[in-house]
């Protein structure tokens, strides 16, 4: 698999907050959200596929051990929602609500 967000990975990534970080994601995972409610699977996969690549992102990064737990969590929950059965009963709403809280703390941050 080849990396979306190059530049990203080469560091830039880890020289952002937390809260930027998972609010990076939430806009990926928004995008995901969107086309797959304007039915275009191929560009909500696309849209999954780097939500997921920034969460890793995100879990690889040493400031971030104490929040293994949860951000593990996340990336199960997600890959449910959108690739399996969705056995955690999230919905669209959910996550919206959920990646929302994390754009109102990086812009508080800046």
């Amino acid at each position: 698999m080849s990396l979306h967000h190059k530049q990203l990975a080469q560091g830039r990534w880890f020289q952002l907050s937390l809260s930027e970080q998972l609010a990076n994601v939430g806009s990926e995972v928004e995008r995901a959200l969107a086309w797959r409610e304007k039915q275009n699977p191929r560009y909500s996969q696309l849209a999954f596929e780097r939500a997921l690549e920034l969460l890793s992102f995100t879990i690889g990064d040493a400031r971030n051990r104490k929040r293994l737990k949860e951000l593990t969590r996340v990336r199960e929950m997600l890959v449910d929602y959108f690739c399996c059965d969705n056995e955690y009963r999230s919905t669209p709403e959910f996550w919206r609500k959920y990646f929302l809280a994390f754009n109102w703390a990086a812009r508080a941050h800046r």
